[in-house]
């Protein structure tokens, strides 16, 4: 039998159209109350430790002028179950499937006049998160999500009699910066999200910003698993880029984001010609400026980029690993990038990694990178905090989602943004 249990620190770094139901209790049709059905949306946001269910809107802008005064936290209660896409085997643990009951903390009408039901949710808070991950294949998959909404108190209209919804139909999971990447696939089968910056003749080509994601968001065969969702949705590595402030630093970028149809460093070698593939096919048909494209990834990401330097040395303008591995993570076999690869890399590049990483031992990897790599950049943290909360040494990818690698007064965006080919 499989085991659940709540992920913690195990992220590495959707939900279908589930239908859910939910009749109120003592409300329902109370006194002849009108009765309706009503679709709502799960608004989800991608935190730093991955992305969370973060509030639900209730489509009642159609209902007539709702009294927001009659809208407590305890109008509505939610129940969320969110489960694996696709089988656990025996045994195996996924972190983290849940079956709860959601905590709100506000009930408020948007500009529409939906009911937004704001959730409680944090980093690290368990029972709010849409991906899931798989101990024994080392990475995440979309979760399926079933909300169910219960009525607990009429709603006071206006205009009319009171109101109670009878039927909750779940609609899809709405995550802005997310849905701004659009989908593709590649002429060789890889498929990848791309953002593209708004339109501007005056600026003519636009940077490229290359995002190689970590192990856990690849696909991991036999399974066929191949979702182009959670390389955007474990973590803000890709979406750092496309924010407004990442877009005026580089005066408006393009941002890719391929998939892996297993891990970079299960064959990065095979790899690089089909994410090469993707930078050329973006540079004939977008407006993209070649002398200005940039690769960043973290951890198994981290070594692809450095791999791409090293099989495209003239490609890029800068590349930054983040947390790479270059010596093999068990300890036996050859480096995965050698002593005289590392040494003859041209692109400017800047590592960054943190002490306490117990996953990518910094002093193998990142730092004996930036010992071999001639003029490069390095960022060394202590540890991985940002807003008071700490988070595994691992994940140091999210200080360069932040822009908050610095040295002289320079930070790491600015750095990329005045490098060229």
């Amino acid at each position: 039998m499989s085991a659940s249990v709540t992920r913690r620190t195990v992220l590495a770094g959707g939900a279908g159209a589930a239908i859910g139901l939910a009749l109120p209790g003592s409300a329902a049709n109370a006194g002849g109350h009108h009765s309706t059905s009503v679709r709502f949306t799960l608004d989800a946001r991608t935190l730093d430790g991955g992305e969370q269910v973060t509030s639900v809107t209730l489509d009642t802008g159609r209902l007539g002028p709702i009294d927001p005064a009659g809208l407590t936290p305890g109008t509505f209660s939610v129940h969320a179950k969110a489960t694996s896409p696709i089988p656990i085997a025996p045994g195996d643990l996924i972190f983290s499937e849940y079956d709860l009951d959601r905590t709100v903390t506000a009930a408020r009408l948007d500009r529409r006049g939906n009911i937004v039901l704001e959730l409680s949710h944090a980093e690290g808070q368990p029972g709010g998160g849409t991906l899931g991950y798989i101990l024994s294949r080392g990475r995440n998959v979309q979760l399926d999500l079933v909300y169910t909404i219960t009525q607990n108190t009429p709603l006071v209209r206006r205009n009319g009699s009171p109101l109670t919804i009878t039927r909750f139909v779940q609609g899809r999971l709405s995550n802005p910066e997310v849905d701004a990447f659009s989908h593709h696939v590649s002429g060789s089968g890889m498929k990848y999200r791309l953002y593209s910056p708004e339109r501007s003749p005056h600026l003519g080509r636009r940077p490229l910003i290359l995002w190689l994601h970590g192990g856990g968001e690849g696909a991991s065969l036999p399974d066929d698993y191949y979702d182009n969702e959670t390389t955007l949705r474990a973590n803000r590595g890709a979406l750092g880029f496309a924010t407004p402030e990442a877009q005026r630093i580089f005066s408006g970028a393009y941002v890719v984001a391929p998939q892996s149809t297993s891990y970079w460093m299960e064959d990065g070698p095979r790899f690089a010609p089909l994410i090469r593939e993707i930078v050329q096919d973006l540079v004939r048909r977008k407006r993209v400026d070649p002398d200005r494209i940039y690769v960043v990834g973290c951890s198994n990401g981290g070594y692809m980029s450095m791999e791409m330097t090293v099989a495209y040395p003239d490609l890029f303008a800068a590349s930054v690993p983040i947390c790479g591995v270059v010596e093999p993570l068990g300890g036996d076999g050859p480096p995965l990038i050698t002593d005289a690869e590392l040494a003859g890399i041209r692109t400017p590049t800047w590592l960054v990694t943190s002490r306490d990483d117990d996953t990518v031992p910094p002093e193998t990897n990142t730092i004996h990178a930036h010992d071999l790599i001639p003029g490069s950049l390095m960022s060394l943290y202590d540890r991985v905090v940002w807003d008071g909360y700490q988070f595994p040494g691992h994940w140091s990818w999210i200080y360069v989602a932040r822009n908050d690698p610095s040295l002289n007064g320079t930070y790491i965006w600015q750095w990329m943004a005045r490098r060229r080919r």
